[in-house]
């Protein structure tokens, strides 16, 4: 299940957009087709400088395979500790479409300062290139507010609205989904972009009242793909959070299905969450 923009819908979003959102918008829009197999369908490849999390979410895909399929590679020996790889600012890229760091958090508390600067002077050297970062943390994002080139897409992953929930069933040691919104609404940047992956049960006014305060470029919702029994929406509520939140942007999805339990919510089995 994907959305596409017509010249109809691009002549709605214009009116309802201030005129550099818009031309922001549309440039995202044009490399959003090309064929990958990544994260997310609008990257071309992904570059991991620095590797390795200590947010600890109970659903993280990379700490899996860096535990387990890549545990005695030379990037991973370590396992998912946080590290830099020097050999990585080899690379060089021309027109592509870069997830920074998909195999970590670029922006944890941990890393230390001068790891990020280096990415980000690194990342200066192409600007026909566009760089996504996604974080859990985007408060970080405000101490480089100075440094990021205008090729730089800053992303934060926000799950839910329930900080409740988060706690609750201990999803993770990342700062809590009100500190992202929060940090991502003050954030002064043209290129924001928010992950709503893997969704969580949320309160749908209020969660489409943040996504709209935050003006993302683009948003990505999709369901948990590994199984994780997590604490999930309504495949129906889902769908409605989706035609809100494409009124005001642009919206991709990934694996979009009907929650693990809503089998048995339909047979009468009360869900607790």
């Amino acid at each position: 299940m994907a959305y596409s923009l017509t010249s109809v819908d691009l002549k709605s979003l214009k009116n309802k957009m201030k005129e550099t959102d818009f031309k922001v918008l549309k440039e995202i829009i044009s490399k959003s087709n090309v064929k990958a197999s990544r994260m997310f369908s609008v990257v071309t490849k992904t570059w991991n400088p620095v590797t390795g999390c200590l947010h600890y979410c109970k659903y993280c895909w990379a700490r899996r395979l860096a535990l387990t399929k890549l545990k005695n590679t030379k990037k991973y020996r370590n396992g998912f500790s946080p590290q830099i790889h020097e050999n990585e600012f080899r690379k060089r890229f021309n027109g592509d479409f870069v997830f920074v760091c998909d195999m970590g958090d670029l922006f944890g508390d941990w890393v230390p300062r001068e790891w990020i600067l280096k990415v980000i002077e690194h990342i200066k050297k192409f600007p026909d290139t566009d760089f996504l970062f996604l974080t859990k943390n985007p408060k970080r994002y405000h101490e480089f507010i100075d440094y990021f080139p205008e090729n730089a897409i800053l992303g934060a992953t926000i799950e839910t609205n329930r900080d409740d929930l988060y706690r609750k069933h201990d999803i993770s040691k990342a700062p809590l989904p009100s500190e992202r919104y929060k940090a991502m609404k003050t954030l002064d940047w043209p290129k924001k972009f928010v992950s709503i992956e893997p969704i969580l049960e949320f309160d749908l006014e209020m969660f489409s009242k943040w996504i709209r305060e935050i003006r993302p470029i683009m948003v990505y919702v999709g369901y948990d793909n590994y199984n994780n029994g997590l604490p999930e929406p309504c495949l129906e509520k889902t769908l409605r959070l989706i035609k809100e939140l494409s009124e005001i942007t642009t919206v991709k999805t990934k694996t979009i299905r009907k929650a693990w339990d809503e089998e048995n919510t339909q047979i009468g089995i009360k869900r607790k969450i």
